[in-house]
């Protein structure tokens, strides 16, 4: 990822500035609920290597998106209404002295394989075990809100009504890495790579464009003229914030979508075959010749997947990329809420990659077992930080220093029996 080093600081630095600059603006909650996903088990999630596994593990290049959700009211969750600054560096080492030696999380498919990776490291660090499952946004929703698991993990932000129904009360969302989404197929016969826009891929994804030569793909893909197939659509059958990602890119550039189908973690979907996680439809594009479907980009690179560039909303045609994910975020600084509940689709910028998100993790404000307080808030801090060195190489952006500086605030103002829980290293 070397070549990408110096556009990546630039950009994340420009991303600072914006943030400083510009006063948090809240947006409207996305409407649509996470549905129930089974309890998950305590045994580690493993990341596999296959595409009919959970999720991969081996190092990508550069990452996809699934956008996020729309960002609601700073004060709905809990959130500090102020952005500090960084304090003084604090460092996780060694385990700490009535710690909880085994934590139990849930959800997103997206960053399962960079958590696992974490969760690995992290053992080495604090001795605290970190059991995944990864079940999908939907599913982590579901776990957290019902206090099945001590942490969730979402690439879509949990809606005012979500948080609302949470037996523990308010959450704090900790954004862990950013990512893209992509339109990834399966087309034997044809060399070039595809190029997509929002009218096209909402027109495959409606069932309006039923033909791989249909005009309107052959008008940005010549290669396609001869290939009279029928298009088989895949598309996520779980509760997925990489669903919520790729409909809320879909409801922001595409009218007819909106009016039919709109965005959430789980949509009525017009046509196509379903797949249970990232994996899932990444498998389903693999066996079937002529299909579409739409992962995180790490499983179409791990997986040796076809996959296309998506104009953006100035006009240029844009491969899903480490720098693409990063002007993304930095062009919607000003719209970033004080709650850290945001979205990054469709973001202006002629580099921005315009499927691009963010993935989070979900944590109570207020955690009464004060062994499993201070594990997690110091895991939590870890990941923020320490953590963040292992994204890149996995093919996922790292969150840039403003953004952490607010999981930070997060992080200090966790609460057990009327305490902070973080002790500070």
């Amino acid at each position: 990822m070397t070549r990408y080093t110096a556009t990546l600081f630039a950009l994340a630095s420009a991303f600072v500035l914006a943030l400083a600059a510009c006063a948090p603006a809240a947006q409207p909650a996305p409407s649509t609920a996470a549905p129930a996903a089974p309890k998950p088990t305590t045994a580690p999630a493993a990341a596999p290597t296959t595409a009919s596994a959970a999720a991969p593990t081996t190092a990508a290049a550069a990452p996809t998106a699934a956008a996020a959700a729309k960002p609601t009211t700073a004060t709905a969750a809990g959130a500090p209404t102020t952005a500090a600054a960084a304090g003084p560096a604090i460092s996780i080492s060694g385990p700490y002295p009535d710690e909880a030696r085994s934590l139990n999380g849930a959800g997103a498919t997206f960053p399962a394989p960079l958590y696992q990776k974490w969760f690995d490291e992290y053992v080495k660090v604090a001795q605290v075990q970190t059991n995944y499952q990864a079940i999908g946004s939907g599913g982590g929703i579901k776990g957290i809100q019902d206090q099945t698991v001590d942490f969730g993990a979402s690439d879509a932000p949990m809606t005012d009504e979500q948080i609302a129904a949470a037996k523990g009360g308010e959450l704090y969302h900790i954004p862990a890495a950013l990512g893209a989404i992509v339109p990834t197929y399966n087309l034997p016969n044809v060399k070039t790579k595809l190029k997509f826009t929002g009218d096209t891929l909402g027109g495959i994804f409606l069932g309006t464009i039923t033909k791989w030569n249909d005009p309107k793909l052959v008008a940005d893909n010549p290669d396609l003229a001869n290939v009279n197939e029928d298009i088989v659509v895949v598309h996520r059958s779980d509760g997925s914030g990489t669903t919520f990602g790729w409909t809320d890119y879909l409801s922001t550039v595409n009218p007819d979508w909106a009016a039919k189908v709109g965005k959430g973690t789980s949509v009525n979907w017009p046509v196509g075959l379903g797949g249970s996680g990232n994996s899932g439809v990444a498998g389903e594009v693999q066996q079937n010749p002529n299909s579409i479907g739409y992962v995180e980009l790490i499983y179409a690179v791990q997986n040796n997947m076809g996959f296309g560039q998506v104009k953006n909303k100035a006009g240029k045609w844009i491969e899903p990329s480490l720098d693409g994910v990063t002007a993304a975020a930095a062009a919607s600084a000003a719209n970033i809420p004080a709650d850290l509940r945001f979205s990054i689709v469709d973001a202006p910028g002629d580099t921005s990659y315009p499927i691009s998100t963010a993935t989070w993790l979900l944590l109570y404000k207020n955690i009464p077992d004060q062994p499993k307080a201070v594990a997690l808030t110091r895991l939590a801090w870890w990941a923020t930080h320490e953590g963040q060195k292992f994204n890149k190489d996995l093919a996922y952006a790292t969150v840039p220093d403003a953004l952490t500086a607010r999981s930070e605030v997060f992080i200090k103002s966790i609460m057990s029996n009327g305490k902070p829980a973080f002790p500070g290293k």
